[in-house]
């Protein structure tokens, strides 16, 4: 049996499916306020509780043989997780971490996932960690869907940059396939592992992509880095609640891109093409 947090959110509940797919039994550990049309609709086991209470993921974890971790490592609840696997002796567990770590920035988050993973390979456990790439697939990820309803209104993008950045984004179904391939493999044990698409593209190739699909070209208006980082410092100190932030122009002028060669090796990866997996997307609106 297999306890599975972050069931109801985006990757959760592909996740989910694979392991019904592949014959495992779940119990899913939600909190009071989810939506549990899907783990209903899967006729699949499930109790309440919050990471931040210790004892309910404990008593969750009584009769399990394994933690799938789906739930986000960047709000700090690893150490209740980590500690509550090793009081009830569940040794076997899988954490979702993200390739976000790499970044060359210093977001709050980075150092609060880094400290999770560092708990992670100190622990006991036998555990895998996977780091995926932006997630894309549905209309219900926060990548993909906002630029697939903006380019099918509007036929002008500004990008702020050069665009010539690189990205690899992962289908949500090819992710959630490979975490339960983690779980199957004894080799993952100990190991970490990136996932990403099936090539790194530029940013502008992707826009030239995604407009494509959509059957649109797509005009691409070009703001230096240098410029819109300072127009958006400007904008920032004059907004009470700026919705953009200099620092995202920084990040989106990062390299993303990330080898899966471990993943294909150990696990048989074979992720999707990008052009493959953003017509899927664009065949759900």
């Amino acid at each position: 049996m297999i306890l599975l947090t972050g069931a109801t959110g985006f990757l959760g509940e592909f996740v989910l499916e694979e392991l019904v797919q592949r014959g495992h039994e779940v119990t899913c550990f939600v909190r009071k306020t989810s939506n549990l049309d899907k783990i209903k609709q899967l006729n699949v086991k499930f109790v309440y509780g919050e990471l931040e209470d210790y004892k309910s993921i404990c008593e969750a974890l009584k009769g399990k043989a394994a933690l799938i971790n789906i739930a986000s490592l960047g709000f700090g609840h690893a150490p209740n997780i980590i500690n509550a696997c090793e009081e009830m002796e569940v040794k076997r567990s899988i954490f979702v971490s993200t390739t976000g770590i790499f970044t060359k920035l210093n977001p709050d988050s980075k150092g609060i996932r880094l400290a999770a993973e560092k708990l992670i390979k100190e622990s006991n456990l036998d555990y895998t960690i996977i780091r995926p790439t932006m997630i894309y697939g549905t209309p219900k990820d926060r990548n993909m869907w906002r630029l697939i309803k903006y380019l099918k209104r509007f036929p002008v993008l500004p990008i702020l940059g050069s665009g010539t950045y690189l990205q690899q984004p992962v289908y949500v179904k090819d992710l959630a396939s490979v975490i339960v391939s983690a779980y199957e493999n004894t080799v993952s044990i100990k190991k970490a592992y990136n996932i990403s698409g099936a090539a790194a593209l530029t940013y502008n190739d992707v826009i030239d992509v995604t407009g494509k699909a959509l059957g649109k070209r797509i005009f691409k208006l070009h703001i230096p880095m240098k410029l819109s980082y300072n127009i958006l410092k400007f904008y920032e100190k004059a907004s009470t609640k700026p919705k953009l932030k200099a620092e995202q122009v920084l990040r989106l002028n990062e390299n993303k891109d990330f080898s899966y060669e471990d993943a294909k090796r150990d696990l048989g990866y074979k992720p999707l093409s990008f052009e493959d997996g953003i017509k899927r997307e664009i065949e759900q609106i």
